[in-house]
Parts: C-alpha cells; structure tokens; sequence
C-alpha cells in the first residue's frame, strides 16, 4: 500500500511539475528572424507579407522588452499556418503557450489575435 501511495505521489508531483513548465505570451509581436532586430522598436508595422516571404528564416515572439523568442519546428508550422490563414495586413499580434528554453520556445500552440 505505501509503494503504491509514493508511485501516486510522485506522479502527482511530476504531472505538476510539466503544467507549471509551461508560459502563456499574449499579445506579443509575431515575426520572422531575419526582420525581428529591425522591427523590435516597433514590430506592429511589420507586414504578414514580409513575414511569410521571410519564412525560411523561422519565427518567433518579439517581447515587450523587445527581446526576441525563437520557435522551435513546430512552432514554425503553426506560426505559418495562423499568416497564411489571417486577413491582417500587419500588427500581428499573438497569444503563445509553450516552453521556454533559453532563447527558444517549444510551442504548445499559437493563435493570431
């Protein structure tokens, strides 16, 4: 009975321990690489055709604080899949669940708002 109690504890403890790994960035600039040092000061001018013409160097979050997040493959997919599908010209804002390791995001999902 006590083993069976620990195994449960300690499932418990690292069922918590994955949900709290995991960030929610909302309303953040969604860019490509190669423009994200030039439109940090003000990425809501940076157009949804620049970013799906620059999609071969990937996709991320430009903060608040104009640091840049990169995404991890898949999150290149969705971020692609949400430009091609949007009708917005520009301020592409988003809301990105995910991980954060370092400078790069491991996305759950994204959505454009």
């Amino acid at each position: 009975m006590k083993k069976l109690f620990l195994i449960l504890a300690m499932l418990v403890t690292l069922s918590l321990g994955l949900q709290a790994a995991s960030e929610t960035w909302k309303g953040v600039a969604l860019v490509d690489g190669m423009c994200a040092s030039k439109v940090k000061s003000d990425p809501d001018k940076h157009t949804t055709k620049c970013a799906l013409q620059c999609q071969g160097s990937g996709y991320g979050l430009v903060t608040a604080d104009g640091i840049f997040l990169k995404f991890d493959t898949a999150g290149n997919d969705k971020a692609l899949a949400a430009l091609k599908a949007t009708k917005k010209a520009d301020h592409l804002r988003a809301t990105v669940t995910g991980e954060k390791d370092g400078d790069t995001i491991k996305v759950d999902s994204l959505s454009l708002d």
